[in-house]
Protein backbone atom coordinates (compact mmCIF):
# COMPACT_ATOMS: atom_id res chain seq x y z
CA UNK A 1 0.00 0.00 0.00
CA UNK A 2 1.22 3.36 -0.80
CA UNK A 3 1.36 5.53 2.50
CA UNK A 4 0.49 9.28 3.01
CA UNK A 5 3.73 11.16 2.67
CA UNK A 6 4.52 14.71 4.99
CA UNK A 7 6.34 17.54 3.69
CA UNK A 8 10.20 17.96 4.60
CA UNK A 9 12.96 20.41 4.14
CA UNK A 10 14.67 18.27 2.03
CA UNK A 11 14.62 19.42 -1.90
CA UNK A 12 12.07 16.79 -3.74
CA UNK A 13 12.66 16.58 -7.71
CA UNK A 14 10.43 15.49 -10.53
CA UNK A 15 10.93 14.31 -14.01
CA UNK A 16 8.44 14.12 -16.57
CA UNK A 17 8.47 11.77 -19.64
CA UNK A 18 6.03 12.75 -22.07
CA UNK A 19 5.04 9.64 -24.53
CA UNK A 20 3.42 9.97 -27.96
CA UNK A 21 4.09 10.01 -31.57
CA UNK A 22 1.41 12.42 -32.05
CA UNK A 23 2.76 15.15 -29.30
CA UNK A 24 6.12 14.97 -31.55
CA UNK A 25 4.43 15.21 -34.74
CA UNK A 26 2.87 18.01 -33.62
CA UNK A 27 -0.49 16.50 -34.10
CA UNK A 28 -1.67 16.69 -30.78
CA UNK A 29 -0.30 20.15 -28.76
CA UNK A 30 0.52 19.26 -24.89
CA UNK A 31 -1.45 20.43 -22.55
CA UNK A 32 0.18 18.56 -19.34
CA UNK A 33 3.70 20.12 -19.17
CA UNK A 34 2.41 23.58 -17.95
CA UNK A 35 -0.09 22.25 -15.35
CA UNK A 36 2.18 19.37 -13.74
CA UNK A 37 5.13 21.82 -13.39
CA UNK A 38 2.34 24.62 -11.74
CA UNK A 39 1.03 21.54 -9.27
CA UNK A 40 4.31 20.28 -8.19
CA UNK A 41 5.35 23.24 -7.70
CA UNK A 42 2.49 24.50 -5.68
CA UNK A 43 2.99 21.51 -3.39
CA UNK A 44 6.93 21.66 -2.59
CA UNK A 45 7.93 19.27 -5.90
CA UNK A 46 10.71 20.67 -8.33
CA UNK A 47 10.16 19.72 -11.88
CA UNK A 48 13.75 19.71 -13.01
CA UNK A 49 13.12 17.88 -16.23
CA UNK A 50 10.25 17.10 -19.08
CA UNK A 51 11.28 14.59 -21.71
CA UNK A 52 9.38 13.98 -25.04
CA UNK A 53 9.89 10.16 -26.72
CA UNK A 54 7.91 8.59 -29.11
CA UNK A 55 5.87 5.16 -28.64
CA UNK A 56 9.15 3.36 -28.94
CA UNK A 57 9.91 0.49 -25.99
CA UNK A 58 13.07 1.23 -25.98
CA UNK A 59 12.66 5.13 -26.13
CA UNK A 60 10.61 5.04 -23.25
CA UNK A 61 12.93 2.17 -21.12
CA UNK A 62 15.87 4.89 -21.72
CA UNK A 63 14.34 7.73 -21.35
CA UNK A 64 12.72 6.30 -17.91
CA UNK A 65 15.60 4.37 -17.11
CA UNK A 66 17.98 7.83 -16.78
CA UNK A 67 15.57 9.64 -14.83
CA UNK A 68 14.29 7.12 -12.22
CA UNK A 69 17.66 7.14 -11.02
CA UNK A 70 17.88 10.78 -10.95
CA UNK A 71 14.63 12.36 -9.44
CA UNK A 72 12.86 11.54 -6.38
CA UNK A 73 9.53 11.06 -8.68
CA UNK A 74 8.98 10.55 -12.20
CA UNK A 75 5.57 11.32 -13.86
CA UNK A 76 4.68 9.80 -16.95
CA UNK A 77 1.86 10.65 -19.03
CA UNK A 78 0.50 8.95 -22.69
CA UNK A 79 0.34 5.36 -23.78
CA UNK A 80 -1.87 3.68 -21.73
CA UNK A 81 -5.13 3.28 -23.65
CA UNK A 82 -6.43 0.79 -26.07
CA UNK A 83 -4.69 0.62 -28.61
CA UNK A 84 -1.94 -0.79 -30.58
CA UNK A 85 0.36 1.69 -30.14
CA UNK A 86 -0.19 2.41 -26.40
CA UNK A 87 3.19 0.89 -24.81
CA UNK A 88 3.48 2.47 -21.87
CA UNK A 89 2.75 0.01 -19.73
CA UNK A 90 4.76 -2.19 -21.00
CA UNK A 91 8.09 -0.24 -21.37
CA UNK A 92 8.01 0.67 -17.38
CA UNK A 93 7.83 -3.03 -17.10
CA UNK A 94 10.51 -4.11 -18.83
CA UNK A 95 12.28 -1.04 -17.02
CA UNK A 96 11.64 -2.49 -14.08
CA UNK A 97 12.20 -5.76 -15.30
CA UNK A 98 8.84 -7.32 -14.46
CA UNK A 99 5.84 -9.53 -15.72
CA UNK A 100 2.88 -7.74 -17.04
CA UNK A 101 -0.37 -8.94 -17.19
CA UNK A 102 -4.53 -8.69 -16.83
CA UNK A 103 -4.86 -7.13 -13.39
CA UNK A 104 -8.18 -8.00 -11.69
CA UNK A 105 -8.82 -4.99 -9.75
CA UNK A 106 -8.71 -3.30 -13.45
CA UNK A 107 -10.71 -5.96 -15.28
CA UNK A 108 -13.48 -5.16 -11.99
CA UNK A 109 -13.52 -1.59 -12.78
CA UNK A 110 -13.93 -1.88 -16.53
CA UNK A 111 -17.14 -4.28 -15.37
CA UNK A 112 -18.34 -1.62 -14.29
CA UNK A 113 -19.23 0.67 -17.06
CA UNK A 114 -18.49 -2.06 -20.38
CA UNK A 115 -20.87 -4.90 -20.78
CA UNK A 116 -19.60 -9.01 -20.58
CA UNK A 117 -20.28 -8.58 -24.69
CA UNK A 118 -18.67 -5.67 -24.94
CA UNK A 119 -15.03 -6.59 -23.14
CA UNK A 120 -13.01 -6.92 -26.27
CA UNK A 121 -9.05 -7.42 -26.33
CA UNK A 122 -8.80 -3.98 -27.08
CA UNK A 123 -10.30 -2.55 -23.65
CA UNK A 124 -8.55 -5.45 -21.83
CA UNK A 125 -5.25 -4.06 -23.17
CA UNK A 126 -6.18 -1.40 -20.29
CA UNK A 127 -6.03 -4.16 -17.81
CA UNK A 128 -2.30 -5.19 -18.61
CA UNK A 129 -0.02 -3.87 -15.38
CA UNK A 130 3.41 -4.28 -14.20
CA UNK A 131 3.53 -6.41 -11.56
CA UNK A 132 4.05 -5.21 -8.36
CA UNK A 133 2.11 -1.60 -8.99
CA UNK A 134 -0.29 0.18 -6.92
CA UNK A 135 -3.15 1.55 -8.78
CA UNK A 136 -3.39 5.28 -9.33
CA UNK A 137 -7.12 5.92 -9.12
CA UNK A 138 -8.98 7.98 -12.00
CA UNK A 139 -12.41 9.56 -11.31
CA UNK A 140 -13.07 10.85 -14.77
CA UNK A 141 -13.44 7.39 -16.92
CA UNK A 142 -12.24 4.58 -13.90
CA UNK A 143 -9.44 2.77 -15.65
CA UNK A 144 -6.60 3.64 -13.57
CA UNK A 145 -2.92 4.42 -13.70
CA UNK A 146 -0.44 2.75 -11.68
CA UNK A 147 2.49 3.76 -9.45
CA UNK A 148 5.37 1.45 -9.26
CA UNK A 149 9.06 2.24 -7.36
CA UNK A 150 9.30 6.17 -7.75
CA UNK A 151 7.37 6.33 -11.28
CA UNK A 152 3.78 7.25 -11.39
CA UNK A 153 1.90 6.49 -14.86
CA UNK A 154 -0.85 8.65 -15.06
CA UNK A 155 -2.88 9.21 -19.07
CA UNK A 156 -2.32 11.40 -21.81
CA UNK A 157 -6.03 13.03 -22.15
CA UNK A 158 -5.68 16.15 -19.70
CA UNK A 159 -8.85 15.59 -17.59
CA UNK A 160 -8.32 12.95 -16.62
CA UNK A 161 -4.16 13.04 -16.19
CA UNK A 162 -5.36 16.31 -13.98
CA UNK A 163 -7.79 13.51 -12.04
CA UNK A 164 -5.03 10.81 -11.34
CA UNK A 165 -2.32 13.40 -10.55
CA UNK A 166 -4.78 14.76 -7.77
CA UNK A 167 -5.69 11.12 -6.66
CA UNK A 168 -1.75 10.85 -5.93
CA UNK A 169 -0.50 13.86 -4.66
CA UNK A 170 -1.91 13.53 -1.03
CA UNK A 171 0.69 10.20 -0.92
CA UNK A 172 3.66 12.55 -2.39
CA UNK A 173 6.83 13.61 -0.34
CA UNK A 174 6.57 17.15 -0.62
CA UNK A 175 9.31 19.51 0.23
CA UNK A 176 9.63 23.96 0.89
CA UNK A 177 7.42 25.10 -1.49
CA UNK A 178 8.78 27.21 -3.89
CA UNK A 179 8.73 31.17 -3.06
CA UNK A 180 8.22 33.28 -6.87
CA UNK A 181 8.08 37.52 -7.22
CA UNK A 182 7.63 39.21 -10.56
CA UNK A 183 9.13 42.68 -11.28
CA UNK A 184 7.75 44.31 -13.78
CA UNK A 185 10.93 45.97 -15.93
CA UNK A 186 8.36 47.59 -18.37
CA UNK A 187 10.16 49.23 -21.19
CA UNK A 188 13.59 49.15 -19.61
CA UNK A 189 15.86 46.56 -22.21
CA UNK A 190 16.78 44.08 -20.57
CA UNK A 191 21.07 44.75 -22.25
CA UNK A 192 20.33 47.96 -19.87
CA UNK A 193 19.62 45.84 -16.72
CA UNK A 194 21.49 42.67 -17.63
CA UNK A 195 25.02 43.40 -15.99
CA UNK A 196 22.92 44.27 -12.54
CA UNK A 197 20.94 41.52 -12.66
CA UNK A 198 24.08 39.12 -13.40
CA UNK A 199 25.66 41.12 -10.34
CA UNK A 200 22.78 40.11 -8.35
CA UNK A 201 22.21 36.35 -9.10
CA UNK A 202 26.03 35.97 -8.02
CA UNK A 203 25.13 37.45 -4.65
CA UNK A 204 22.13 34.94 -4.47
CA UNK A 205 23.46 31.59 -5.32
CA UNK A 206 20.65 29.77 -4.20
CA UNK A 207 17.64 31.68 -5.77
CA UNK A 208 16.91 31.54 -9.93
CA UNK A 209 16.56 34.95 -11.25
CA UNK A 210 15.27 35.76 -14.67
CA UNK A 211 14.19 38.29 -17.17
CA UNK A 212 11.67 37.37 -19.24
CA UNK A 213 10.75 39.83 -22.76
CA UNK A 214 7.48 39.81 -24.09
CA UNK A 215 6.08 42.13 -27.27
CA UNK A 216 2.93 44.01 -25.71
CA UNK A 217 1.18 46.47 -28.25
CA UNK A 218 4.33 46.20 -30.85
CA UNK A 219 6.70 47.22 -27.81
CA UNK A 220 9.20 45.24 -25.28
CA UNK A 221 7.28 44.90 -22.08
CA UNK A 222 9.86 42.98 -19.66
CA UNK A 223 9.72 40.95 -16.28
CA UNK A 224 12.32 39.82 -13.77
CA UNK A 225 11.45 36.48 -11.66
CA UNK A 226 13.10 35.80 -8.69
CA UNK A 227 12.44 31.88 -7.73
CA UNK A 228 13.66 30.71 -4.06
CA UNK A 229 12.67 28.29 -1.14
CA UNK A 230 14.08 31.04 0.95
CA UNK A 231 11.61 33.71 1.29
CA UNK A 232 13.78 36.47 3.37
CA UNK A 233 16.28 36.26 0.17
CA UNK A 234 13.70 36.42 -2.46
CA UNK A 235 12.46 39.54 -0.58
CA UNK A 236 16.26 41.09 -0.41
CA UNK A 237 17.04 40.37 -4.39
CA UNK A 238 13.17 41.62 -5.22
CA UNK A 239 13.96 44.86 -3.04
CA UNK A 240 17.37 45.35 -5.10
CA UNK A 241 15.77 44.90 -8.38
CA UNK A 242 13.66 47.29 -7.87
CA UNK A 243 16.15 49.70 -6.47
CA UNK A 244 18.12 49.76 -9.30
CA UNK A 245 15.36 49.85 -12.27
CA UNK A 246 14.46 52.70 -10.00
CA UNK A 247 17.17 54.22 -10.70
CA UNK A 248 16.99 53.60 -14.65
CA UNK A 249 13.94 54.79 -14.95
CA UNK A 250 15.25 58.23 -13.58
CA UNK A 251 17.88 58.43 -15.77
Amino acid sequence: MIEAKVATEKCVTAGLLVIGDEILSGRTKDKNIGFVAEYLTGIGIDLCEVRVVPDVVPEIVDALNAMRARYTYVFTTGGIGPTHDDMTADAIAAAFGVEISEDPRVIALLSQWVKPEDMNEARRRMARVPHGAELVENAVSKVPGFWIGNVIVMAGVPGIMQAMLAAVAPKLETGLPTVSRTIRAGSIAEGAYASELSALAECYPDLSIGSYPSMVDGRFDNEIVVRGKNESKVVEAVAAIGAFLARMQKN
